[in-house]
């Protein structure tokens, strides 16, 4: 189950507490200590290609878009 499917559902459980609740505890998204999915783009949200050097936390679309804004020089 993705993020969203889970946001979506919880959006429809607001008017059952006790079914949110118990919905809440069975299928909430674990908190991850290490892992691929642990480390997101701030910009967009995406989980791959992820660069976290010099404290971007960028994908690599993301850096991409905006790399010449921020100071990076392209050389080829």
């Amino acid at each position: 189950m993705t993020i969203k499917d889970w946001k979506k559902a919880f959006r429809q459980l607001k008017a059952k507490p006790i079914a949110m609740q118990k919905y809440i505890k069975h299928n909430a998204p674990k908190d991850r200590s290490t892992g691929v999915s642990k480390k997101r783009c701030v910009r967009c949200g995406r989980f791959g290609g992820h660069i976290s050097k010099y404290g971007l936390e960028l994908c690599r679309c993301c850096f991409r878009e905006i790399a010449m804004n921020i100071g990076f020089k392209k050389f080829s």
